[in-house]
């Protein structure tokens, strides 16, 4: 299994840096819309939606990707910035505000229209955050997925080895506290290259312990979906992975929320010289 595993991460890594630094600011939103619709498909999966539904969903979710992709070439290219902002903006509200409570409370949503437009604006706001960050530096966007990535890996390795306390039983029971403290030791220990390397402030590994927190909030909410939809993995794309959203459910939020924080205050300049 952990050969599998590896096996999968280093192609996608490969591909992942190919394309993050080869694509252009179009090819790359075409491209992670393209990952993204597959987990839209997963997310139908999640929850309960029947063929027809399914593809409905994943043709406004396509429709809806392009429409803002190629905004800029249309009539409603004054109000794209409005449409980004409250994407993002949403989001950030979910993961900040209800995803806590949810999680908490564990209540299982029967509203099919209410959990689809969830996922919509859940992914397509992932998506924004993908392009995003790529557009100000792709090295900014690796270094992103790198802090969740490594977060991820250490937590994983942590619980294996020193798991004794159960983080979330009912959610997913392999999670641990102590994979949580291996993730935030690893993620110090980046930051701290990055603020000696780059001259960066301390203030970045603060930073980077919320991005841990986003993403364990993150595969929480996941693991949630899949435990009220009776299923293991989100799809079986990935080998050793599991599913797309099985791959990228901690950088759902963060993305999001990253690209919230950077784009408000740019938003709010755009607006005071207009």
């Amino acid at each position: 299994m952990l050969r599998t595993r590896v096996i999968t991460a280093t192609v996608l890594i490969a591909g992942i840096l190919t394309a993050l630094f080869l694509a252009s600011v179009k090819t790359w939103a075409i491209l992670t819309l393209a990952i993204i619709l597959i987990g839209v498909w997963e997310w139908s999966d999640l929850i309960k939606l029947n063929q027809t539904q399914k593809l409905f969903f994943v043709v406004s979710a396509s429709l809806l990707g392009l429409f803002i992709a190629f905004i800029s070439k249309s009539p409603f290219a004054a109000y794209q910035h409005y449409i980004v902002l409250s994407l993002l903006g949403l989001s950030t509200l979910f993961w900040l505000l209800i995803a806590p409570i949810w999680l908490i409370t564990r209540k299982t949503c029967t509203n099919r229209l209410m959990m689809a437009i969830l996922g919509l604006l859940l992914l397509l706001a992932t998506w924004l955050g993908f392009v995003g960050l790529h557009a100000i530096s792709p090295w900014l966007l690796l270094a992103t997925i790198a802090a969740v990535s490594i977060a991820d890996s250490a937590a994983y390795f942590a619980g294996k080895r020193f798991g004794r306390h159960k983080l979330a039983p009912e959610i997913s029971p392999g999670k641990t506290w102590e994979g949580v403290a291996g993730a935030v030791i690893a993620i110090t220990l980046y930051g701290a290259v990055l603020c000696y390397l780059k001259q960066y402030s301390l203030w970045l590994i603060v930073g980077l312990w919320l991005i841990v927190v986003l993403s364990v909030m993150g595969d929480l909410v996941e693991s949630l979906l899949k435990r009220q939809a009776g299923l293991k993995d989100s799809g079986q794309l990935l080998p050793g992975h599991g599913g797309i959203l099985d791959r990228i459910d901690g950088l759902i939020p963060t993305l999001a929320i990253t690209s919230f924080c950077i784009y408000l205050p740019l938003f709010a300049g755009l607006q005071a010289h207009a």
